[in-house]
């Protein structure tokens, strides 16, 4: 594991909230030269703590307005059927998020549609042609009332 100082921390809390901002903005809002920054930049991403860049959109925007969580529990349970349900999973546009978790099921979707009717086809052509998948369950969201993908890091 990668060893975070206080000046990585303030980088990664800016770079999550900006993710557009220069090295020069950077090194200014931290008191820093545009050197020391870059160089730390260029360590967290080759030490793997900065995975990628992205864009973030509006969700409402691109007219993808529903967002259902589906709670998935599978017939086997081998290395090999894991492993395919998630390669299977990983192909699928609508699925933005899979989790493997503890509980009453073994897998957590996250998945997002234009509207119920397309998630019914989802269903439909995807998942319900899977024999490995025992049980589904939706939950729809109504409203998100907090979102965010940055970590609270303290320094």
């Amino acid at each position: 594991m990668t060893q975070l100082d206080a000046t990585d921390i303030k980088i990664l809390n800016v770079l999550q909230e900006e993710g557009r901002i220069t090295n020069k903005a950077l090194s200014e809002k931290l008191g820093l030269s545009t050197t020391p920054i870059f160089e730390r930049m260029k360590r967290l991403e080759k030490d793997g703590v900065i995975a990628k860049y992205v864009a973030l959109l509006n969700h409402k925007k691109i007219d993808r307005k529903l967002t259902v969580f589906v709670s998935i529990s599978l017939k086997n349970h081998t290395r090999s059927y894991l492993e395919k349900f998630i390669e299977e999973m990983n192909q699928f546009k609508e699925v933005q998020e899979v989790y493997h978790i503890a509980g009453d099921f073994d897998y957590m979707l996250k998945i997002v549609t234009r509207d119920i009717e397309t998630y019914q086809k989802f269903i439909l052509a995807n998942l319900s042609v899977n024999s490995n998948i025992a049980h589904v369950k939706s939950q729809f969201v109504l409203s998100r009332d907090k979102y965010t993908t940055a970590y609270k890091l303290d320094s």
